[in-house]
């Protein structure tokens, strides 16, 4: 069988409250394909990041609420390294346990081969546990793919979480939101810029323990549909102007 070479991989895993199953993301990350595990404590109030240290992650801390405040946090940790430590790709991972952490391979396979910039873990065309999912996150997720096809010719079929891309062009995206809205504006983005985009196939299931900060609650439902929708709309019309050129997945 052909070797492909591991380059730096680093895993960056946002997580608020997270301590119960979190062991079971950084047990199931297959450690020979990645370099280092930090994991963006979120200002969680339970034993997040001590379990995360324990288990021999690194822990960076984002001071301010939000998914996208944690994914930056990361993200500013791995700017200060020398350019020599930084990693060749970055894989964002959920640190609830609802994606496979050893899916891991399929994920970064498309930019191992040189084929594609930034790939994203599909869990519409992988194999979804019933239930992992509720009708709002579904209609969601159809509903913001369709908007991105029509609006920025880029076809995707989820906004699914577990994802990765290439260090230099996650850089060049800029990326500012900190809260609901990142996953949508790493791929509206990434039309913008022309990059090569693909999905693959992952699996996905009820998340381990605790509760959903988002799916979990009406008003969470309500406000992350609001910001992904809205934030659609505003980087067409108010950002600079979007590329044509479609993208085959």
């Amino acid at each position: 069988m052909e070797q492909v070479r591991k380059p730096p991989i680093v895993v960056l895993i946002p997580a608020f409250n997270e301590e119960e199953s979190l062991p079971f993301v950084l047990a199931g990350i297959p450690k020979a394909w990645v370099r280092e595990v930090v994991v963006c404590n979120n200002g969680s109030t339970d034993r997040t990041a001590e379990v995360a240290r324990l288990i021999g992650a690194t822990v960076v801390d984002a001071r301010k609420r939000g998914y996208g405040s944690a994914c930056l946090a990361g993200i500013r940790y791995l700017e200060q390294k020398p350019p020599s430590e930084r990693p060749e790709i970055v894989v964002f991972l959920d640190g609830d346990y609802s994606d496979y952490p050893d899916d891991l391979p399929e994920v970064v396979g498309p930019i191992l081969k040189d084929e594609k910039d930034l790939v994203i873990g599909s869990r519409l065309s992988g194999r979804s546990e019933p239930g992992s999912m509720t009708l709002p996150q579904r209609f969601g997720n159809w509903l913001a793919p369709f908007l991105i096809r029509l609006l920025y010719g880029y076809r995707f079929s989820d906004l699914g979480p577990f994802r990765a891309i290439r260090w230099e062009k996650l850089i060049a995206l800029n990326m500012r939101d900190t809260n609901y809205g990142w996953t949508v504006e790493m791929q509206i983005k990434a039309a913008r810029q022309g990059l090569r985009c693909a999905e693959v196939p992952v699996r996905y299931r009820k998340r381990a323990a605790g509760k959903s900060k988002v799916s979990g609650t009406l008003k969470g439902v309500v406000l992350a549909g609001w910001k992904i929708i809205s934030l659609i709309f505003l980087l067409y019309f108010f950002d600079s102007k979007p590329k044509t050129q479609n993208s085959k997945l």
